[in-house]
Formats: structure tokens, C-alpha cells, sequence
């Protein structure tokens, strides 16, 4: 009798290729990475988590310095790039615009989750975040709000618990 092959296995599997090669992306036009507690709270759970920091960045909310950091991660061999930051509605949140029309495939469950998590700690301004996941070339693209709440429940509810099998999905 086969085997059947499902997420378990999946995650399995995926664990055994071994560490992710992460980028941090914190779109900002405020931060620096000095006073960034996202990037450091993200680098510090991706070193914890045995994986690899293939990059970080602090970049300006401008479509073409995300356009530009998005291409040049990707073409570094970052297997997943977390952006956070310029995912809301105001004039100047572009991350999500950028990054939504450059996405081969979207991985509409993310946002949904992302926002019913969301929800469960803020109400109903959760509906306000454009919270994205996708893959361009040859990378999971994660995009989520800035603030450092929304970045701790990403990692810790989303990302963590299926970033290798993420990876491994995108090169099987």
C-alpha cells in the first residue's frame, strides 16, 4: 500500500534540506537599522530557529526601492523574503501595491489567516491590513504590517511553523 503524502510528510521532508535562507526587508520611512525592532526581533527568531539571514534591509516606503530590493534578494539566492511595513491604506503604504503586481502566485490563505488572527487581537481593524504571501522567481515573498504586534503573531502563528516547508515546496 502507498504511502500518502500530506503536509506532515511534506513538513518532514522539508526539514531534512535544512536551513532557510531569510531576508528581512523593513519598509520604513521613519526607521533606521538602529532603532528597527522589527528587523532585530525578526533576525534574532531566525537565528533561534537555525536558519540562515541571506540579507537585511531598511528601505524607504518607494515603490521603486521595494521593486529594487524585491529583485536583487531574489536574484541572491534568498529562499524567503520577509517584508514588513507599507502594507496599509494610507497614500504612503506602497509595499503591498509593488509586491502584489509582481507575484507569480499568491498564496491568498496567508492574508486571510494573517487578518483572522489579526482580528482576534484587534477587532475590526484587522481588515485594514493588506497583509500579502507569494512566490516571485524562485522565493516565497511574505509581506506584512509593521507594526511590531502584527510582525510577532506573523512569525510566530504563520511563518515559523511552515517556513521550511515553505522553501521546500517552491524547489520540489
Amino acid at each position: 500500500m502507498k504511502s500518502k503524502a500530506g503536509p506532515a510528510s511534506h513538513q518532514e521532508q522539508a526539514r531534512l534540506k535544512g536551513p532557510v535562507r531569510v531576508a528581512v526587508i523593513t519598509v520604513s520611512d521613519t526607521r533606521s537599522p538602529e532603532d528597527d525592532t522589527n528587523g532585530k526581533y525578526l533576525q534574532e527568531q531566525i537565528n533561534e530557529a537555525g536558519h540562515e539571514l541571506c540579507a537585511y534591509r531598511v528601505i524607504p516606503d518607494e515603490p521603486d526601492r521595494i521593486e529594487r530590493t524585491l529583485n536583487e534578494l531574489s536574484e541572491l539566492g534568498c529562499e524567503v523574503l520577509l517584508f514588513n511595513g507599507g502594507t496599509g491604506i494610507s497614500r504612503r503604504d506602497t509595499t503591498y501595491d509593488v509586491l502584489a503586481a509582481k507575484l507569480e502566485k499568491t498564496l491568498t490563505g496567508f492574508g486571510e489567516i494573517f487578518r483572522m488572527l489579526s482580528y482576534q487581537e484587534i477587532g475590526p481593524a484587522a481588515m485594514l491590513s493588506r497583509a500579502a504571501a507569494g512566490t516571485y522567481r524562485n522565493s516565497i515573498v511574505i509581506s506584512v504590517p509593521g507594526s511590531p504586534k502584527a510582525v510577532k503573531l506573523a512569525w510566530e502563528k504563520l511563518i515559523a511553523p511552515e517556513i521550511q516547508h515553505l522553501a521546500w515546496e517552491l524547489t520540489r
